[in-house]
């Protein structure tokens, strides 16, 4: 059921705002629809056409708010402040209402456009998208981004005040590459918390990473030679491949070189690995392409031990020129222990201490490292202070657990 409502929770919304405007309040009704679902479905059964049940209840409670005195004078008032060319306007003819246009993926996909606005600051375009189209709560945004929740609270409320009153349609084409960046962030953010929840007591959010891979192939198909978009869906299908030897049999954390590898999804691993080869070729090397190349030579390897972490290094080199990512660094420092050996990786990481204070992937890879040159003592302090950083649970046990093998 959870993962059903996510899946049409944006095509809801994104078809009411083609149709009527009023972005909060399409985002309400679409939330109220959301809840009348979850309460009545289970008793009542899934309508044969769920989307169609969900847009009809939703559609209702908007269209009575938008009849009411306030409703009706707030419309007023911005119509008479906006020009036609900025103000949402009613669908053409054929679109829209019973006998209109059926909602579609594309206004999914526009609703990611319109998220990314180019008023809005690239953090309110990534919190605004994470809300409305990735179907995360306020609080897992925050996590995601490193800052309180009540502070998320108002980037999210000022973003939607800023596009307020935007039309709904798909970017121009002079405006889509400037959007792009963005949407495709988001994506990635998407991803990360359903590939490794930041906080909770599973790992892994299917819900989540799933959602971002359909996202990320419906740009693809709307832009099939970007090299970025392309890179992407390469990166993250690399990446899922490996979901089902992550965790154990009571949930607990598996790291990459201990993992089963017969258990990697093949058929994922080689459209990945295809996809990968072909966002080399789609112009200049971008921080997608290069991840994407770094996964497919993990996955390609059919042990740790014959991973090829010099040529990953060579990757990194190029990726940390690219972006001022602390994680390309800390993922670099890793590389370099596996070339260089474990001093040399500890020197990289103790120079990102920094950059990366108080975020507990600094203090694991730190104890991993330490374990490896033998430095028990303080490997075991390592681990334990990451622990005490990472809300998630999964994470915490593992962590744990190394540092009671080490002093044990």
């Amino acid at each position: 059921m959870e993962d059903l409502l996510r899946l049409h929770a944006p095509q809801v919304l994104g078809a009411l705002v083609r149709r009527y405007g009023h972005f909060d309040q399409a985002e309400d009704a679409a939330q109220e629809a959301l809840i009348a679902a979850a309460e009545q479905w289970p008793a009542r059964g899934v309508p044969d056409n769920p989307r169609g049940w969900l847009i009809k209840v939703a559609s209702r409670r908007l269209s009575d708010r938008l009849r009411s005195d306030t409703a009706r004078r707030r419309r007023e008032e911005a119509a008479a402040a906006l020009t036609p060319t900025d103000a949402f306007t009613a669908p053409p003819p054929g679109e829209g209402g019973a006998g209109g246009r059926a909602p579609s993926e594309d206004d999914t996909l526009t609703l990611l456009f319109l998220c990314c606005h180019p008023a809005l600051s690239p953090a309110a375009q990534i919190a605004l998208t994470l809300r409305a189209v990735g179907g995360l709560t306020t609080a897992e945004i925050a996590r995601a981004h490193l800052v309180p929740e009540a502070t998320m609270a108002q980037r999210i409320s000022r973003a939607k005040r800023t596009v307020r009153g935007t039309r709904f349609r798909p970017p121009e084409p002079q405006d889509r590459d400037g959007r792009l960046a963005a949407v495709l962030q988001v994506l990635y953010l998407i991803f990360n918390e359903g590939y490794t929840a930041t906080s909770g007591p599973t790992l892994h959010r299917t819900d989540l990473a799933r959602e971002a891979i359909r996202l990320t192939r419906s740009v693809r198909r709307l832009l099939p030679r970007e090299g970025r978009v392309t890179g992407l869906l390469a990166l993250i299908l690399l990446t899922e491949a490996r979901a089902p030897s992550r965790t154990g049999a009571h949930g607990e954390l598996i790291p990459l070189d201990e993992q089963d590898r017969t258990r990697w999804e093949r058929a994922a691993i080689e459209e990945g690995t295809a996809l990968a080869a072909k966002a080399l070729t789609q112009g200049p090397a971008g921080d997608y392409q290069l991840q994407a190349a770094i996964a497919a030579l993990h996955d390609e390897a059919a042990r740790a031990e014959d991973t090829d972490w010099p040529q990953i290094l060579a990757l990194y080199d190029l990726l940390v020129r690219r972006t001022p990512e602390p994680a390309a660094a800390l993922g670099r420092a890793v590389a370099v222990a596996m070339v260089r050996g474990p001093e040399a990786g500890l020197a990289e990481v103790d120079a990102l201490r920094e950059r990366l204070a108080g975020h507990f992937r600094l203090d694991a890879v730190r104890a991993h490292l330490l374990e490896r040159a033998g430095r028990r003592e303080a490997a075991c302090a390592a681990y334990r202070a990451a622990a005490a950083h990472t809300l998630s649970t999964p994470e915490a046990r593992y962590l744990r657990m190394r540092a009671a093998r080490l002093s044990g």
